[in-house]
């Protein structure tokens, strides 16, 4: 059932979003809005790492379904990025860049072309981000003073999996003695180093690559801790949070994903409970979607009817960001059931 769902999910967003880069043959990516209007037509709204999760649910799904016109199409995809990149691989955001090498990280597993060069380059830049500034950390930006989990978790998650290790421990114990509240274990945003202010904002996207972190580095007392920390704060009736539309549609599936993660990893309550999270927040996505051109149009607030989008013509549901993070959430759901 879950496979079908994801299916479906994907389905939707390769109709309704994935085009060619400027017409040229050979390209495609992901257009931010539906319909677009000229500028999205064009691919001037570069959203880069809603890209990068659109290329990793790409990914999940050729992991889950193998098809060899899919993978023709990531394959078109990771040239795609460096075209309208500017013939590049990264920017100035490290938070980005590290999210854009973790879906590389993972073409390679799907059978992908082969991606040593920008993995290369996407690990030299985020070596570079680190510094002692605040006792140690990597920038969320290039010349800014605030370092953050959305930069320090996938990139940590990263060098894991590049094998520096060490490296990645660094950042989780960066995040965990200056980010983790010791009152209720959840992850807070991030600190700006040139004030000491710490920016106490809580976003279910944190607490996933935090997460995420902790399951590579088989720190299993911090990953279950965050999993209880997740359940009692930011899934009321058991549903992950939406974090409306934009960058924040992306939110609640990232969590998902390391959910879906530690219910594989992890054992006992801790597991059981990140499972129910995954599998109760599918089952409100898919019961509260629409039925849209060329499948499922999902809401940014699963635990709410998607509004008519005949109606709205501005809801966060026609951004890319918010299908792309449904999607992720609906293949969480298919991994889980699958390794049942």
């Amino acid at each position: 059932m879950w496979s079908a769902r994801a299916d479906a999910a994907e389905t939707a967003v390769r109709q309704r979003h994935l085009r060619r880069v400027w017409l040229l043959p050979g390209t495609v990516l992901g257009r931010s809005t539906w319909p677009a209007d000229l500028g999205g037509r064009l691919h001037r709204h570069w959203n880069y790492w809603w890209q990068a999760h659109l290329l990793d649910c790409l990914v999940d799904a050729q992991l889950r379904d193998p098809r060899p016109e899919r993978l023709v199409r990531i394959d078109r995809f990771v040239r795609s990025v460096r075209l309208r990149n500017r013939g590049g691989w990264t920017n100035d955001y490290y938070d980005d860049i590290a999210w854009l090498g973790l879906a590389l990280q993972r073409v390679r597993s799907a059978g992908g072309r082969p991606v040593d060069e920008p993995i290369r380059v996407i690990l030299a830049r985020l070596r570079e981000g680190w510094t002692p500034d605040a006792g140690g950390g990597i920038w969320w930006r290039r010349g800014d003073a605030f370092k953050n989990a959305p930069a320090n978790g996938p990139a940590a998650i990263m060098h894991a999996r590049a094998g520096e290790r060490e490296r990645a421990a660094e950042l989780f114990r960066w995040m965990s003695e200056t980010l983790v509240d010791p009152d209720t274990g959840l992850v807070l945003d991030g600190l700006r180093t040139d004030t000491g202010e710490l920016v106490r904002a809580i976003y279910t996207y944190c607490q996933g690559v935090y997460l995420g972190t902790c399951l590579e580095l088989s720190e299993t007392g911090a990953a279950e801790r965050t999993v209880r920390a997740v359940a009692g704060h930011c899934a009321p009736g058991g549903v992950l949070r939406g974090q409306g539309g934009g960058d924040g549609g992306l939110f609640a599936g990232i969590l998902a994903r390391y959910l879906a993660q530690a219910a594989l990893t992890l054992s006992g309550p801790a597991a059981s409970a990140a499972r129910e999270l995954v599998l109760t927040s599918a089952r409100a996505c898919w019961s509260t979607s629409l039925r849209g051109p060329g499948g499922p149009v999902f809401g940014a607030d699963w635990s709410r009817p998607a509004p008519s989008l005949a109606v709205v013509d501005s809801d966060p549901a026609r951004g890319l960001s918010v299908q792309v993070g449904s999607w992720m959430l609906l293949e969480a759901a298919a991994r889980l059931t699958e390794a049942a």
